[in-house]
């Protein structure tokens, strides 16, 4: 018969250790005591434990201090602490130092066994180490259903490495980098790698979500608690309970949302428009955005306690351009995947296509890649994609050719540039309607990146908003 998980109690109040000693023991788990950061040192050096669960205050010292000489001597031992109501600060450095998780005083039992239940599915995994080791393994392969985390450039490893170590934790964490790049696929593997695998995994984009309905849309309703509200509605955060939400353009939630979010990840509670009472909520915060977060601080537009909140582990996923010895890898899994979607044979792609590949800046990153080689396809001769075929010029999102290092601009590139609001110059007119298609598939490229925000679209065409909104309507985009 297995042993029982055993969970470690460090705290001098003899009371506390009884009352979670006994809940503990309703779950199936041993327990053992220490009143003081000595004697838990020394039960960790004598044996091991599935989980150290300490509180903050005790009388040799602080269960910081615990937490850091854990992460140093038992890496792989999950540590969670008891921090008292309301000291949010002590939370998050416990968090920062690489603390599984926190509980407040006073002890919610239900709070308490969710944690504890969570720590003990990553020690069911053959250790926190071993699991480390499995994400980072499988998020290097690029299985046929869908894209996975890929290449094998030391950018990419070190960012597999690093999803590995936080998904052992339930720490908030925010996810940067330019759009493409692949965030909401690093969140993915940050929960599919954790002890919340098997909860649901709920992605929202902040950005697509008028602000009159946020509160509903994240919070839910309650029946009659506005026009319309004809039923209870539950929000998307409570629809991630025992798993994660995933925020993404969180730095376009409001101020009065960004109030609102803090709360839910400070006391865990979220109170649904018409509920007269907060209800708990048990779920992992991961964020991210293309902005950048602490110039949204200075400049008064993102509050700086839900950023230091939120960004409690900070990882930024590189461009495709910071690793691109990893662009060959990449394009031969994404031509297989498509090919298959299609159900046709997988293209070959000629020395000079994949030279050309790996001069291109790619400013709209992987995603732009997928999109150049998806292209390809279908403009293929005989199951062969050469460098015509990859149209990369076109894929610009600055609106104008952008030629390889080097190389000497094409005729018409310079035309393109000098084009304004008003159109070609009377010198282009013969070239008018492939600079158009040129330009219209830079204006939906743009568009597509941008989640269809023209602000956002026009600054990275590096134009003024009046300008692409008159060639949207001249183009015939909408």
């Amino acid at each position: 018969m297995p042993a029982k998980p055993t969970i470690l109690i460090v705290d001098d109040e003899p009371d506390l250790i009884e009352l979670v000693s006994l809940t503990l023991a309703r779950m199936n788990l041993a327990t053992e005591a220490a009143a003081d950061l000595a004697a838990a040192r020394a039960l960790l050096q004598a044996r091991a434990f599935d989980l150290c669960l300490t509180d903050m205050r005790l009388p040799d010292g602080n269960g910081l201090e615990l937490v850091a000489w854990i992460q140093q001597h038992h890496p792989e031992l999950p540590v969670a602490v008891i921090t008292a109501h309301g000291n949010v600060e002590s939370a998050v450095r416990a968090l920062k130092l690489g603390a599984f998780d926190f509980v407040s005083k006073p002890l919610d039992l239900g709070v308490l066994r969710k944690l504890v239940d969570k720590a003990i599915k990553l020690s069911d995994r053959s250790g926190a180490l071993a699991v480390a080791r499995t994400a980072a393994a499988a998020a290097a392969a690029l299985p046929a259903q869908g894209p996975r985390l890929m290449g094998h450039s030391s950018a990419m490893t070190a960012l597999r490495e690093l999803i590995a170590r936080v998904a052992r934790s339930q720490a908030p964490v925010h996810i940067s980098g330019e759009s493409g790049t692949g965030k909401e696929l690093v969140a993915r593997l940050i929960h599919d790698s954790g002890g919340r695998a098997d909860g649901p995994f709920v992605p929202v984009n902040c950005g697509a979500i008028p602000s009159e309905l946020m509160e509903s849309e994240l919070f839910g309703h309650k029946r009659g608690s506005f026009t319309g509200a004809v039923a209870d509605k539950k929000g998307l955060i409570p629809s991630a309970e025992g798993g994660t939400v995933f925020l993404d353009e969180v730095a376009d939630l409001p101020l009065h949302m960004q109030v609102k979010l803090l709360r839910v990840i400070q006391e865990k509670t979220v109170r649904p428009i018409g509920e007269q009472r907060e209800m708990p909520v048990d779920v992992r915060v991961l964020s991210a955005t293309h902005k950048n977060l602490a110039e949204l601080v200075a400049s008064g537009r993102f509050r700086e306690d839900l950023y230091y909140r939120i960004n409690v582990i900070e990882i930024r996923v590189p461009a495709l351009r910071e690793h691109a010895e990893d662009i060959p890898e990449l394009a031969d899994a994404m031509l297989q995947r498509l090919s298959t979607r299609i159900a046709a044979p997988v293209p070959r792609m000629t020395e000079q296509a994949r030279a050309a590949l790996r001069r291109y800046s790619f400013p709209g990153n992987v995603r732009e890649l997928e999109n150049i080689l998806e292209r390809a396809i279908a403009l293929s001769v005989s199951g062969v994609i050469d460098v015509d075929d990859l149209q990369l010029r076109q894929f610009s999102v600055t609106g104008a050719p952008s030629a390889p290092p080097g190389a000497a601009a094409e005729p018409g590139s310079a035309a393109l540039r000098a084009a304004g609001p008003d159109g070609p110059a009377p010198a282009e007119q013969a070239l008018g309607d492939q600079l158009e298609s040129i330009e219209r598939e830079a204006i939906i490229k743009a568009l597509e990146q941008t989640r269809y925000n023209k602000t956002a679209a026009a600054k990275l065409l590096g134009m003024t908003f009046r300008a692409l909104r008159y060639r949207v309507k001249k183009l015939g985009i909408e």
